[in-house]
């Protein structure tokens, strides 16, 4: 699936049932774009675990990955996901990941195009702890 956003490729993935409530929607899955990232619905998500050194090696892996993805991915609409955020941050603090060191090296790698400005939304995340 490419993304609707900017055409890039796609990482679709399970979302796990425990942070489905993170995610807008209904859809038991998602899609986090390699360029963009923008976080997208899937409704019939792959079974096998997500490659998310796709997008960038500084991303975080275990039981960090996907909290992270999804907190790149809604991100960019602080004001709406400000409670899912917050959460998102300590599930991939408790995960043993340091989420605004991640993105500072994320907003670092020249092979992200992010759609967010993720210094600046770093920084705004950095007083929701």
């Amino acid at each position: 699936m490419d993304c609707p956003a900017c055409s890039g490729p796609t990482i679709a993935f399970a979302v796990p049932a425990d942070l489905r409530e993170y995610l807008p929607g209904d859809d038991p899955g998602a899609a986090l774009c390699t360029t963009c990232l923008e976080l997208h619905p899937v409704a019939d998500p792959p079974a096998d675990p997500p490659e998310f050194a796709h997008v960038s090696d500084v991303f975080p892996d275990g039981e960090a990955a996907i909290p992270f993805a999804l907190l790149v991915g809604l991100v960019d609409s602080l004001a709406q996901y400000r409670s899912e955020l917050t959460a998102l941050l300590e599930r991939v603090e408790r995960a043993g990941a340091d989420p605004l060191l991640a993105l500072d090296r994320l907003a670092d790698d020249p092979s992200v195009d992010a759609a967010a400005d993720l210094r600046r939304r770093r920084h705004q995340l950095e007083q929701l702890l």
